[in-house]
This record gives structure tokens, C-alpha cells and sequence, in this order.
């Protein structure tokens, strides 16, 4: 099951990066704010994360609200906390295709 998880912003990244640093539980890792950027996201500011993406700004209530809901939710709720605090692997860059070679016959 994937689920949006309530997270304060704790710091925003240079600008060109469209990145900030966000708190769940304790645990802070780097998002991305691309979707949000227009909607005044700031230091303080409460976002629902979903698969590394602020999706929306939210209110403190709101944001308590459904914390709230999912740590009743119990391992469902364990589970994208530990999600979220595990590292993303970072991979090298794919090399681009090739162009396949034409063999004359």
C-alpha cells in the first residue's frame, strides 16, 4: 500500500535545486518540492509526501490529523516510516542507446 505521509519542512535547498530537507518522525530526508513550489512552501511549512514528492502543502491540524490516522493504522503506517528513512540507493546515469548496427548481406 503507498500512502502520503505528513512532513515538516526543515530546510529548503538552494533554489535551482527544487529540493528542502523534511522531518517524519525524527527521521529527515531530502524531497523534492517541484509540484509545491508555487503554494508558499517555506521552513515550517507541513507537506503529504508521496514517493519522495511534496504533493501538497497542508495545514499543522491537518498534518497532526493524519498522522494521527495512520499510526492507527499500525504497521501499514511502520512500514512507509521505515520507507522513508532507509537511503535511496544513487545509481550512475544509464548510458544513452547505442543505434543498433545494420549487418549487410
Amino acid at each position: 500500500m503507498c500512502v502520503g505521509i505528513p512532513a515538516q519542512v526543515v530546510e529548503i535547498l538552494p533554489a535551482e535545486r527544487k529540493m528542502a530537507v523534511v522531518e517524519v518522525e525524527g527521521v529527515r530526508r531530502e524531497v523534492s518540492i517541484v509540484v509545491v513550489e508555487n503554494e508558499g512552501v517555506e521552513v515550517g511549512s507541513w507537506v503529504l509526501l508521496h514517493v519522495g514528492f511534496a504533493m501538497s502543502v497542508i495545514d499543522e491540524e491537518e498534518a497532526q490529523a493524519q498522522l494521527e490516522f495512520m499510526r492507527m493504522l499500525g504497521s501499514v503506517y511502520e512500514e512507509e516510516v521505515e520507507a522513508f528513512s532507509t537511503e535511496v540507493p544513487h545509481s550512475e546515469p544509464a548510458a544513452p542507446p547505442q543505434p543498433a548496427e545494420h549487418s549487410e548481406s
